[in-house]
């Protein structure tokens, strides 16, 4: 069994891991899963190197695919005109299509119910397309009463059909283990500013208020420190709002669709335990720079004998 008083990463299958971990071990449970989009999650990254002068020594950063680059080497002009050269970087991509979602979802939604303990919550990250079909399943797991909050993560990014509104929102679904028990510390979330000060007091308006359940956020910046280059990375921002308001310091937060190790990350910079779990070996390896070793065990179950 794991050691929860460390952190862990697990390579491999949640649907094998989460019945070996102990009920009731874990303060909060966020999930990222695949939305059934029916494509391919794709991601390549570029390296953008500084063309030499005499002057100049080369320099290196990661950008974002380019569109419509063709080739190797092709360059191109940057800040203040300088010439970078770009070249093509790994992909990371997973298949995002299931002919039963519920089928798939299911079992590992009752496994994060064993999973919570009686104070603990789940933040079930999902999008427009599975969202009403994933909550009538929680209703019947969790109980309609458990449901706290249907949270709208809006942004501004990605495509604009013609024959439609543009889809700019997650549905992130909030459900506790006893609804008249979670914790939830609300001083503990940062405040963001009024849309309208002038409607409220100066004091007022220099606080800030509360986030409601419609969360306004960029996306991650292709210049964001915290960027990865994995494919659907979440914001760090996201995942401190939920880490602060919804378990205490030094619990353990659990996340077994961990993907690039967002909720590792805030973990860590919130003095909160973590688990997270991915069977693709490219987000345990993304985890693995980004996380670092020296507070963090690293495990592969296959066997499963390893957990035991």
């Amino acid at each position: 069994m794991l050691d929860l008083s460390q952190n862990w990463v697990v390579y491999g299958d949640n649907a094998e891991v989460l019945p070996r971990l102990p009920g009731g071990a874990f303060s909060l449970i966020y999930i990222d899963p695949p939305f059934n989009t029916g494509r391919e999650q794709k991601r390549q990254t570029l390296t953008a190197r500084r063309v030499e002068t005499e002057k100049e020594p080369e320099r290196e950063t990661v950008k974002e695919p380019v569109e419509g680059l063709q080739g190797e080497g092709t360059q191109v002009r940057g800040f203040q005109g300088e010439k970078y050269s770009i070249s093509r970087g790994s992909i990371t991509a997973y298949g995002d299509q299931f002919d039963d979602y519920l089928g798939f979802i299911v079992p590992r939604l009752q496994e994060a119910h064993r999973l919570l303990s009686q104070e603990g919550t789940l933040y079930f990250h999902i999008d427009y397309r599975e969202a009403h079909y994933c909550k009538i399943a929680l209703d019947e797991i969790f109980g309609r009463e458990a449901f706290i909050n249907e949270i709208i993560w809006a942004y501004d990014y990605g495509g604009r059909p013609k024959r439609r509104w543009p889809a700019k929102h997650d549905t992130i679904l909030v459900y506790a283990k006893d609804p008249e028990g979670y914790f939830f510390n609300q001083e503990a979330v940062e405040r963001i500013p009024y849309m309208a000060p002038g409607l409220v007091t100066p004091e007022k308006a220099e606080r800030g208020k509360l986030p409601t359940d419609v969360w306004w956020h960029t996306i991650v910046g292709t210049n964001a420190a915290e960027k990865t280059g994995y494919a659907t990375q979440k914001p760090e921002g996201i995942l401190r709002r939920i880490v602060s308001a919804s378990c205490r310091l030094g619990d353990t937060v659990l996340d077994f669709f961990a993907g690039s190790g967002t909720t590792g990350a805030v973990c860590q910079q919130l003095d909160r335990r973590f688990v997270l779990i991915d069977n693709n070996l490219q987000a345990v390896s993304t985890m693995a720079a980004r996380l670092g070793a020296e507070d963090v065990n690293y495990i592969e179950c296959c066997p499963p004998s390893n957990l035991e």
